[in-house]
C-alpha cells in the first residue's frame, strides 16, 4: 500500500481547498478501512425523503436525496460512495430495481464497486461496471465523464443505440443531448471534478482509484 500520510501531504500542498483537505485527512486516518455506510458529510440543506438529513444517517434502497442551493453531501451506500453537489436530486432503486440510480437533476460524482449498476438520467441510460464517473444533469443535456472503467451509454433520443466507453483517466467525457437536432453524443472537456475527490471517495470504501497505480483495479 502507498504511504497514505505522504499522499495526504502531497495533495494538501496543491490546489485543494481546506475543506477537501479535511475530508481527505479523515479518510486517511481511517487506515484504509471502509467507513460505515450512511451520510459521511453534510453541508447546507440536505434532505432524505423530504426530511432534514443528519450526519451518520443510513441511506438505502428507495431513498431520495436532495441537496439545496450551496449544499453538498458525501455518503456511502454499500460499497459505493457519492459526492452530491448543490441543487441535485438522486433516488435509489429498490426491489428488482435495487441496482438502479436515478439522477433527475444536478451534479453527482460516484465510485462504484465491481458489479452492474444502471444510472438513469434525463437524456440517457448508463450501464456501469465498477467505475468512477461524474454527471451533470439538465433537462435536455447531460454531461458524463467516465473517469475510469467501462460503461454502456444508451441515448434516450436514439433508441437501440448503445456505445461502450472504456477509459483509464478521464479519457472520453461527453455531452448527451435529448434534442434530435443536436448530436446525441458530443465530445466534452473535463469539468467540475478532481482526482483528489475521487481518491477521497474510493478511500471511504477502502479502495484506491486505478489511476493512482495501487490497490484494486476495475
Amino acid at each position: 500500500m502507498p504511504d497514505r500520510r505522504r499522499l495526504l501531504q502531497g495533495l494538501s500542498a496543491g490546489s485543494l481547498s481546506l475543506l477537501l483537505s479535511t475530508y481527505l485527512r479523515q479518510a486517511v486516518a481511517a487506515g484504509g478501512k471502509p467507513v460505515p455506510p450512511g451520510l459521511y458529510r453534510i453541508d447546507g440543506e440536505v434532505r432524505i425523503n423530504g426530511q432534514h438529513a443528519r450526519p451518520g444517517q443510513a441511506i438505502g434502497p428507495g431513498d431520495a436525496i436532495h441537496t439545496g442551493p450551496a449544499a453538498s453531501a458525501i455518503y456511502v451506500v454499500g460499497e459505493d460512495a457519492f459526492l452530491q453537489r448543490e441543487n441535485t436530486r438522486v433516488s435509489l432503486g429498490e426491489g428488482l430495481l435495487k441496482d438502479v440510480l436515478r439522477l433527475t437533476t444536478g451534479k453527482l460524482l460516484s465510485v462504484f464497486a465491481k458489479g452492474s449498476r444502471r444510472i438513469e438520467t434525463p437524456t440517457a441510460t448508463i450501464g456501469i461496471r465498477g467505475t468512477g464517473c461524474y454527471l451533470e444533469a439538465e433537462e435536455k443535456r447531460v454531461y458524463f465523464c467516465l473517469c475510469y472503467g467501462t460503461a454502456d451509454v444508451s441515448p434516450l433520443a436514439e433508441p437501440g443505440r448503445v456505445e461502450t466507453i472504456t477509459t483509464r483517466h478521464h479519457d472520453h467525457p461527453v455531452y448527451l443531448h435529448a434534442d434530435q437536432g443536436m448530436p446525441m453524443m458530443a465530445p466534452a472537456s473535463v469539468i467540475n471534478h478532481s482526482d483528489a475527490e475521487l481518491i477521497l471517495l474510493e478511500n471511504l470504501v477502502g479502495r484506491w482509484p486505478p489511476f493512482y497505480g495501487q490497490g484494486e483495479r476495475y
